[in-house]
This record gives structure tokens, sequence and C-alpha cells, in this order.
């Protein structure tokens, strides 16, 4: 009965360190989602920037022009 009672100390030990690990990763998971962007959030973005680099030369341009006159 000695060695049934060490083997499942043992045994709840391992479960609850299993449980702990489980938790800790879970958490984990969210914290990366929380810092990270993905692939498609970063092309939207760089998008948006490049779009509004192209308004700011055409307007370069125009203001060159007139200025060329």
């Amino acid at each position: 009965s000695l060695l049934v009672g060490i083997i499942s100390w043992f045994l709840r030990d391992k479960a609850n360190e299993l449980q702990r690990v489980q938790i800790l990763l879970n958490r984990t998971r969210e914290e990366i989602a929380k810092e990270y962007v993905t692939k498609a959030e970063v092309h939207t973005d760089i998008n948006r920037v490049m779009n509004r680099l192209e308004v700011l030369d055409a307007k370069l341009d125009r203001l060159m022009e007139h200025s060329a006159k």
C-alpha cells in the first residue's frame, strides 16, 4: 500500500505539472497573438503607405510643373 501511495502521489504531481504547463502554453499563445501581425495585415499596411506616397508624388510633380512655368 505504501508503494501504491507513492505512485499515486507521483502521478498526481505530474498531472498538476502538466496542467500548469498547458495553462502557460495557452497564455503564451495569447500573448504572441497580441504582439505579432499576419502577412495579410502587413501587406495591407504597406499598400496603404505606398498609395499615400503615390498621391504625394503626383502632388509634387504638379507643383514642380506649376513652378517651372
